[in-house]
């Protein structure tokens, strides 16, 4: 601090310097109003710290949410309290409680098996509860270990953050750490663990555990408690509980639209993770589109194609349908179905409101979903990458041709989208400004968070660093990192996940 005179700029002025920006660790404050519902809905629960743990990965934007002070993650005591090793004052660790349909089929009591709720603060936009992932076992791990690995642990981390800013409503990711402790899954991996954040952690199957077991007074304390704290624009009444599921069928319906532009397939889409606010919930064997495939499964392990790309939408559905049931103690049957007929038009328009912006088109044309769809059998029928020419067509129509082809059909479409252009107001150099604000050049493939895993295994964390900076912002050019805008090259074409990565 300069005072009284120290230069001739500030003569006989004192000069105030601002306090540092947000709060320590010591100084945020928790509740934790979801451990406050009682028993029914939770187990209180300690995390088990992993050892030899060090920080692999922070989000500043994430911290920023719940008003952290810059530079608080190099501290020590920040490492322990990801590890699991550290809890902070007011934290009130609980595991929660629900059910869930798993491929179709009710699977009945779940809960969370290696997540802890260590409490919530409120930062300047409301209430965000941090979770710690993979901090041991819980009373709902059954016969698992409550373990998370590294391979798991970076692509929830990485992915959580990639999704935010490609503007998909999803929970965020705070920080993850890595340890020695060894974990056997296909194979023995070293234990990893994240703080992840989200307003609440409640679910369609937080829902659907207490509706199975006829405990109706809990479906109403629960859907009381997210009303209240989530959809207060309800209102109040026994009309505010059909208010909320068509809320909650639109945000869902929305984010399916949202994950189909821009062709991120979740690969388990069970109810237990879907969340109540319409957020994309538990990363595990998800992909991005690479050469446009209509019916890709991105999960090893879903055997019938369940939740093939192209069946998002209609899974989304089935899953509010399945809300819709536990819901029914509160609802008519009316009520019920009003809501969910709501869902096919508000995934339709949202769908074709985000397609219009990718293709540069303003305004409404009465051909623009057949333009779409007969874009959509090219594209799939060469085995064209979607984001690759999408942001191709974002910089010039030459570049998009190339990736297309040269022949009749592809000459036929562009045309047709020419037509779609007329009209439009702006000039070519904002209109393609625009859609390259919204047509991403990274997406997180697959192949690419796999190089981040494998450098992070043998102790070099710099990768995943430089792939969360490129995440963070995917529509700029990064030209270091070209290569990770491009198809798996060959060693990673035989790439698959599952439900444990």
């Amino acid at each position: 601090m300069w005072r009284n005179g120290a230069t001739a700029g500030t003569v006989g002025r004192t000069m105030a310097i601002a306090p540092p920006r947000g709060k320590t660790l010591e100084e945020l404050r928790f509740a934790n109003s979801f451990a406050a519902l009682g028993d029914g809905f939770r187990e209180h629960r300690t995390p088990t710290g992993i050892p030899g743990a060090r920080l692999v990965a922070f989000s500043p934007e994430a911290a920023a949410l719940i008003g952290l002070r810059p530079g608080e993650e190099r501290r020590p005591e920040f490492t322990a309290l990801v590890a699991g090793d550290a809890l902070l004052p007011g934290m009130d660790p609980v595991a929660g409680i629900y059910g869930g349909h798993q491929f179709g089929v009710w699977a009945g009591q779940l809960g969370d098996g290696r997540a802890i709720l260590l409490g919530e603060v409120h930062g300047a936009d409301g209430p965000w509860e941090l979770q710690i992932k993979g901090g041991g076992i819980t009373a709902f791990s059954r016969f698992a270990d409550g373990r998370a690995v590294v391979r798991s642990t970076i692509r929830e981390f990485l992915a959580s953050e990639a999704m935010h800013h490609l503007g998909v409503p999803t929970t965020r990711a705070l920080a993850m750490s890595a340890g020695d402790e060894p974990v056997l899954r296909e194979r023995v991996e070293r234990a990893a663990t994240m703080i992840r954040m989200a307003p609440t952690f409640v679910r369609f199957g937080s829902f659907e555990i207490f509706h199975y077991r006829k405990q109706h007074a809990e479906v109403r304390t629960l859907a009381d408690y997210v009303i209240d704290g989530f959809y207060p624009e309800c209102g109040a009444g026994e009309e505010r509980y059909a208010r909320f599921f068509g809320a909650v069928v639109e945000r869902t319906a929305a984010l399916m639209a949202q994950w189909q532009a821009v062709g991120f397939a979740h690969g388990v889409m069970n109810t237990d993770n879907f969340s109540i606010l319409g957020l994309t919930l538990d990363y595990g064997p998800y992909g991005f589109v690479e050469a446009y495939e209509s019916g890709l499964i991105c999960n090893h392990s879903d055997e019938s194609g369940r939740y093939a790309f192209d069946r998002q939408p209609t899974i989304g559905l089935w899953n509010c349908y399945a809300l819709g049931e536990a819901l029914s103690s509160l609802l008519s049957t009316d009520e019920i179905g009003t809501a969910l007929a709501r869902y096919q038009d508000v995934y339709r328009s949202t769908f074709l409101a985000l397609l219009r912006t990718k293709l540069g088109v303003a305004g409404v044309r009465d051909d623009d979903a057949d333009t779409a769809l007969e874009l959509f059998r090219m594209l799939e029928a060469r085995r064209i990458d979607w984001t690759n020419f999408w942001r191709a067509l974002s910089n010039s129509a030459d570049g998009a041709r190339a990736l297309l082809g040269e022949d009749e059909a592809s000459r036929a479409w562009f045309e047709r989208y020419a037509a779609l252009l007329a009209g439009d107001p702006r000039n070519e150099d904002e209109r393609r400004t625009a859609m390259r604000a919204v047509n991403p050049k990274y997406v997180l493939r697959n192949w690419v968070a796999q190089e981040a895993i494998a450098a992070s295994e043998s102790g070099d964390d710099s990768v995943v660093q430089a792939l969360l900076d490129v995440v963070r912002a995917p529509f700029d050019e990064h030209p270091e990192h070209e290569a990770w805008a491009q198809p798996a090259p060959p060693q990673y074409r035989g790439l698959s996940v599952s439900c444990s990565s």
